[in-house]
């Protein structure tokens, strides 16, 4: 089975992620510095060919995508299985916030408990062993046709880091060991025939988002 090679895009920058709050499934739209990005973003990808772009359905995965739709005329295929981690009653808190109104949710955060449920807030929250399986179904599942060579996939800081435990088969008790940049490219390669299927071929690319190239964007 011929290789996708996968464009995997954490969202532009929000002002809840300037302010640390918990986002989770809470649909936070991007600031202006995000909106940036998504267009310094799509420019440094142009002439790229793309035979699918995948994206979380809330907005600020969406609005990071939309620059990229546009630019060859493409439908977003939206997935919400490609959402970020539910928190529950944490969402929208600051990590200080959090630790005062929910101690025990807050410490079991902190110790990368796994299976811990926080309290439900808006949302039902997932336990973090839900979380990874969720995003560990979802990646086979849009890749099922075998007919996708090169995709993009515009989603969030915790999607990227399951993927990235995936790939390496990292335990999720473990402290995270990449960098999620906002609007970052991670490139990755993906074939069912490989023992692994799933590599790491670059990550963190950050360089479409010099002060240069947002610059050029205000112009």
């Amino acid at each position: 089975m011929p290789t996708t090679e996968i464009l995997l895009i954490r969202h532009g920058e929000t002002d809840w992620n300037l302010e640390r709050r918990l986002q989770g499934h809470l649909d936070i739209p991007l600031n202006p510095a995000g909106r940036r990005q998504a267009l310094a973003l799509a420019r440094s990808l142009d002439g790229l060919a793309l035979d699918a772009i995948f994206c979380s359905d809330l907005q600020r995965a969406q609005q990071t995508a939309a620059p990229l739709a546009e630019a060859r005329g493409m439908a977003l295929r939206l997935e919400t299985g490609l959402r970020e981690r539910c928190y529950g009653a944490l969402e929208g808190l600051r990590y200080p916030e959090a630790a005062e109104r929910f101690p025990d949710a807050y410490a079991a955060l902190m110790a990368r408990d796994i299976d811990v449920r926080y309290p439900a807030g808006q949302y039902v929250a997932e336990t973090m062993r839900e979380f990874y399986a969720r995003v560990a179904a979802v990646l086979p599942a849009l890749l099922a046709a075998g007919d996708l060579r090169q995709i993009a996939i515009v989603t969030h800081g915790g999607v990227l880091d399951c993927i990235y435990r995936l790939a390496h088969q990292l335990p999720l008790e473990q402290a995270r060991s990449c960098d999620i940049f906002n609007a970052s490219i991670n490139r990755l390669s993906w074939n069912p025939e490989w023992p692994q299927p799933l590599r790491v071929d670059g990550w963190g690319d950050v360089a479409h988002l010099d002060a240069l190239s947002l610059d050029e964007i205000d112009q």
